[in-house]
């Protein structure tokens, strides 16, 4: 070897310990995937099945959904990125992004958005085409159009609501919700419908307060953010108090189906709290209001969500209510000494009984 070659390597700098760069990749991914958003995801989607079927579905087909749309979501959050890359790197909450930081190619970014999409969409295929279809409307109204239209129109959000809601669209249709509904069972469908609007009207409070925080950011960026084109935030707290407002029927509504009391008092409680932030912030318009009205948006969003799962599941079916009353009758009939089969008493001995040919 060279002295000129070993003087050259002697003054590069020492390699990155594989487990350094093992961290940063994962950190890379996770910034591209965003993980926080894909439970809250997987969670909407579980959901919009468990209210439809009552978690009769298999374990396999369960995991290939959630599985399925979570590839989805991370294919929408990675195109995104990938299409936004430039204004990403004037902002800086989003400057960091792996892509915008150019830790990243955006060829690299493309391939990983492609292969994602493809895979999520195979999985959600194996349990419903319907759902699979579903899955990609919403990554082309978030990717397609809601991301264009941050630089267009302050109604980007009332776009991107519509793929913020369509998760618990998927979880019914993978359910068979539509065949369900048809067969007279509707109060799946009506439940999934409740919190599918809920969802789309959660968002305009959520993303307003985000929109207030990050204003000067969004409009260095040029994105048409309503708290942008009127720095006032007389629009966007009124926005995010029209949709607050509007979201307290429709989340009691959610309790039609159950008829659960204990349901309707907690989606009246996280709504009615909801509402409350959201008129303070509507009525101060500052960084503080803002911020609360951003932690309230999520700890009402977990509220609705637990209170569904734990009292609003589907009504028993009537025909396995049925069934299991007539094993218990004939179990208490066996017990006594007699077997009922056919409508014919059959006496037995309670020890031991021998059947004969």
């Amino acid at each position: 070897m060279s002295v000129a070659l070993e003087s050259s390597l002697a003054s590069l700098p020492p390699a990155a310990p594989v487990t350094s760069t093992s961290r940063s990749l994962a950190r890379d991914l996770s910034m591209l995937i965003r993980p926080r958003i894909a439970v809250m995801v997987l969670a909407t989607v579980a959901t919009g099945m468990w209210l439809t079927d009552g978690g009769t579905a298999s374990s396999a087909a369960f995991a290939a959904v959630l599985f399925g749309t979570g590839l989805v979501a991370a294919s929408s959050s990675i195109a995104n990125q990938v299409l936004e890359q430039h204004l990403d790197q004037l902002m800086q909450r989003t400057a960091h992004r792996p892509i915008a930081a150019g830790r990243m190619s955006s060829r690299m970014g493309q391939g990983l958005a492609a292969v994602t999409l493809v895979v999520g969409m195979g999985l959600l295929v194996t349990v419903s085409g319907w759902a699979a279809l579903a899955a990609l409307a919403t990554w082309l109204i978030y990717v397609v159009a809601y991301t264009p239209l941050k630089r267009l129109t302050p109604l980007n959000t009332a776009v991107g609501a519509v793929s913020g809601a369509m998760p618990v669209v998927i979880g019914w249709l993978a359910a068979d919700g539509p065949q369900r509904a048809l067969a007279g069972e509707l109060e799946g469908t009506l439940a999934a419908g409740a919190l599918t609007t809920v969802l789309y009207l959660w968002q305009f409070p959520h993303f307003m307060a985000i929109a207030w925080l990050y204003r000067q950011q969004y409009a260095q960026a040029g994105m048409r953010m309503l708290t942008v084109d009127d720095p006032t935030g007389i629009r966007a707290g009124g926005q995010a108090l029209s949709a607050a407002l509007a979201m307290v029927p429709v989340s009691l509504l959610l309790a039609v189906p159950s008829s659960s009391p204990r349901l309707f008092l907690a989606e009246a409680l996280a709504s009615g709290i909801y509402v409350a932030a959201t008129a303070h912030f509507a009525y101060r318009r500052d960084d503080l209001s803002a911020r609360r009205l951003l932690m309230a948006s999520l700890g009402t969003l977990a509220a609705v969500m637990i209170a569904v799962v734990a009292f609003g599941g589907p009504p028993a079916d009537p025909l396995a209510v049925a069934t299991t009353t007539g094993d218990h009758q004939q179990t208490q009939n066996t017990t006594a000494g007699v077997t009922v089969s056919a409508g014919n008493a059959v006496p037995q001995n309670n020890t031991a009984v021998v059947y004969e040919l």
